[in-house]
């Protein structure tokens, strides 16, 4: 059984960073492309990050990019989501999954809140 764990997420000011964590147990990542989501309140998951396992660059949604940073660490079977000059409208619960259909995808975690306050 795939379990998803995210963690790091919590109540920060606007400007302020956080690092995000999510562990996977039960099966590896290291073949995976991997992605980072939110669910704002009232709106429908919505995909914002991914790192594949090849050369291929990192993917942003606009509304993140150039402000958070996603790695992974097979070795830890993790993937992070480094974010910076967050804002009001970033608040949201944060998942990770892997990247693709969504037949294919895991079962979701508890995902992890982050508040922005302003």
């Amino acid at each position: 059984q795939v379990q998803l764990v995210e963690s790091g997420g919590g109540l920060v000011q606007a400007g302020g960073s956080l690092r995000l964590s999510c562990v996977v147990s039960g099966r590896s990542l290291r073949c995976a492309p991997m992605g980072w989501y939110r669910q704002i309140p009232g709106k429908e998951r919505e995909w914002i990050a991914d790192i594949t396992t090849g050369p291929k660059p990192e993917t942003y949604a606009e509304s993140v990019k150039g402000r958070v940073t996603i790695s992974r660490d097979n070795a830890k079977n993790a993937v992070y989501l480094e974010m910076r000059s967050l804002k009001p409208d970033d608040t949201a619960v944060y998942y990770c999954n892997k990247r693709g259909p969504r037949s294919s995808l895991w079962p979701w975690g508890q995902g992890t809140q982050v508040t922005v306050s302003s």
